[in-house]
């Protein structure tokens, strides 16, 4: 099962340190365990309103009802004037930006939830593309009623609720559909778009575009503008995220594969494997072998690259 949903005691995501394009997702500790959560920003966790650029393997409907600031989604920047609803589809990329006084609610779910209604794939994918709607009074107040009952069913968990869990979001999908759809926003500066198509393009984990001048060309702009879009975005350099990205990748196949180091080194770009083991070891302090081996290698890919408290309250300290 792809979607999953988390108990408490878990820990942050830390991928803004990591500062590689995060893929997020949704994960179920036990068997059976269904592929939805709904929670306000608060109770959902920080990751609802991160402020770095990152992606989902699922499907995030958000109803705002208060705040200010704005919403980076693909390439567009809309600006918070609740009341809105809001649909991101897995893959895309987005942020917070700016974000103060933030409250509403957040339903989250993946396709394995659909499982009724799989008509309701395309109309999301549909929503996805212009993923603002602003609400009038009476469809603000209406659209609340709808979500309060999904959270009152998802919280009670009587019999049947994953059923009627099923038939309310759907209706909440239709009536989204429904709403007109929005002037698109302005696009972003050419620096911010240049750096969102830098970290698309890195988060691919293909080696032909492990490289500043790889991206830069199939960007079209030349290696200096790109390297100051992307300094200015995101305080590094190209280089220093692509040493990132490869890392991660070369973490994630370490920890989550039977590849051998050689095996691993070739994925990654290397064509060198003791090459790739000073690059490692210079990137993380230790050993291919010795991450592998390590008791917190599982914990490592977790905590920089998985939604560990989107569902509950983290545990207090």
């Amino acid at each position: 099962m792809r979607g999953t949903t988390v108990l408490p005691g878990t820990t942050p995501c830390r991928a803004a340190r990591e500062g590689v394009l995060p893929m997020h997702r949704l994960e179920v500790p036990m068997p059976n365990a269904m592929p939805f959560a709904i929670g306000t920003f608060d109770t959902i966790g920080p990751m609802s309103r991160a402020d770095f650029p990152h992606r989902h393997t699922f499907y995030e409907i958000v109803h705002v009802t208060a705040g200010t600031g704005a919403h980076v989604v693909d390439l567009s920047r809309w600006e918070l004037r609740p009341p809105h609803l809001c649909v991101i589809a897995p893959g895309q990329v987005h942020h917070w930006e700016g974000a103060k006084g933030l409250e509403g609610t957040v339903v989250l779910f993946t396709e394995d939830f659909l499982l009724d209604h799989p008509g309701d794939r395309e109309l999301l994918r549909r929503l996805a593309e212009r993923p603002w709607r602003d609400l009038d009074e009476q469809t603000h107040e209406r659209t609340a009623h709808l979500i309060a009952d999904l959270d009152d069913e998802y919280r009670r968990g009587a019999a049947g609720f994953a059923t009627v869990l099923r038939a309310l979001l759907h209706i909440l999908v239709v009536r989204t559909a429904r709403l007109p759809e929005p002037a698109p926003p302005p696009p972003l500066t050419r620096p911010g778009a240049v750096a969102e198509e830098f970290l698309r393009l890195v988060a691919r984990n293909e080696p032909a575009l492990w490289s500043a001048a790889a991206c830069a060309d199939r960007i079209g702009v030349s290696g200096g503008y790109l390297a100051e879009a992307v300094k200015a975005a995101t305080g590094r350099t190209p280089g220093r995220l692509i040493r990132e990205a490869r890392t991660h990748e070369a973490k994630r196949l370490l920890a989550r594969t039977d590849l051998t180091v050689r095996q691993v080194a070739d994925r990654v770009g290397f064509t060198d494997p003791a090459y790739f083991c000073r690059f490692f070891r210079r990137e993380t302090g230790v050993s291919p072998g010795a991450f592998r081996r390590g008791g917190d290698v599982h914990g490592d890919i977790h905590h920089d690259h998985r939604l560990r408290s989107i569902v509950r309250p983290e545990p207090s300290a």
